[in-house]
């Protein structure tokens, strides 16, 4: 299972120090000493030259490396010459304290986490002065997202099995089901990748479409799994996954951007005609829905007559809609 997040940046934490005191160190004997891939150590100093001592900028980390040896160019900067005490700006200390305060306040929260998070919130709190004052007066509302996140989070931690009642546009119903998640990731959305006892197989699930989750008392147990590679995206569709074809005019173009496609031919009236891959075709009817008149679905002909139908029970519905609100 890949690190999370918070075992990233404890890793990446101690990469800092490790390196300032081995100028010229091997890739793959720091990648051995860490205990990771090269591609992940490679990985992290892509990270790292965008941090620095302070929120200014001006002092970032120069680390570098040729694929054999790593370098740091500036290890002044976090020598003597950088060792004042940081200071932190008032809007700076605000935004702190309100975010502090709101993921305090996560359902789901590990305890412990919780109690490490409010101690050093009071230290920010009185460094802060004033500015800890004004914060005090602003807050942040998660959306129901952040729950899910903080469950999910909580049930990976602990090795945990979940119930959620999870909302599929494919098919448009709500579905109840078992999984064991595997990992918490962000590609646009925040997604969950979990081992589905229902469908046994490996599904993504996205947060902000689970209606409601809960924790179990069943250990997680997926099967092992080589992760899949995200670096090109959410939606990857593989060479035997079904063929469809999408006319798009001037309006639609933007379907060529944000969908993953084999081809896009120019037309005629400046609109494109897209060649695409996906596993679920029937997914894309939304996309026609959402298209109306800027596109239609060409191909296959049971997908294009599916969307058309949606599409006049669409229109069948809002006036009806409209009827009803002009009698009334």
């Amino acid at each position: 299972m890949a690190a999370n997040a918070i075992d990233q940046t404890r890793r990446m934490l101690s990469l800092v120090t490790y390196l300032r005191e081995r100028p010229g160190a091997h890739v793959a004997d720091v990648a051995r000493a860490f205990g990771i891939t090269e591609d992940e150590l490679i990985s992290d100093l892509d990270v790292l030259p965008m941090c620095g001592t302070s929120f200014r900028g001006g002092d970032l980390l120069d680390i570098d490396t040729d694929g054999d040896r790593i370098w740091w160019r500036n290890p002044g900067a976090l020598g003597a010459e950088a060792a004042e005490p940081l200071r932190i700006a008032a809007d700076e200390a605000t935004a702190l304290l309100v975010a502090a305060r709101a993921v305090a306040t996560l359902p789901g929260l590990r305890e412990g986490d919780r109690q490490a998070l409010l101690r050093a919130t009071a230290k920010l709190e009185a460094a802060a002065g004033e500015a800890a004052g004004a914060s005090s007066r602003l807050s942040v509302t998660f959306e129901s997202e952040g729950g899910v996140f903080a469950d999910v989070d909580r049930a990976i931690s602990e090795r945990r099995r979940l119930w959620v009642r999870y909302y599929s546009p494919a098919r448009d119903e709500l579905t109840e089901r078992e999984v064991d998640p595997i990992r918490l990731f962000a590609v646009g959305h925040t997604y969950m990748e979990a081992w589905c006892r229902l469908s046994e197989a490996r599904r993504t699930f996205r947060l902000d479409r689970v209606a409601e989750i809960r924790l179990l008392d069943e250990p997680a147990a997926p099967p092992e799994l080589e992760l899949r590679d995200l670096s090109e995206g959410l939606v990857q569709p593989a060479a035997e996954d079904p063929e469809v074809i999408v006319e798009v005019g001037p309006g639609g173009r933007w379907v060529a951007e944000y969908y993953p496609h084999d081809t896009a031919e120019e037309l005629a009236d400046g609109g494109l005609r897209i060649t695409l891959r996906t596993p679920e075709p029937a997914s894309l009817r939304r996309l026609a829905l959402r298209l109306g008149r800027d596109g239609r679905i060409v191909a296959p002909d049971e997908l294009a007559e599916s969307a058309r139908s949606a599409a006049l029970a669409a229109l069948a519905a809002y006036e009806e809609q409209s009827a009803q609100d002009g009698q009334s």
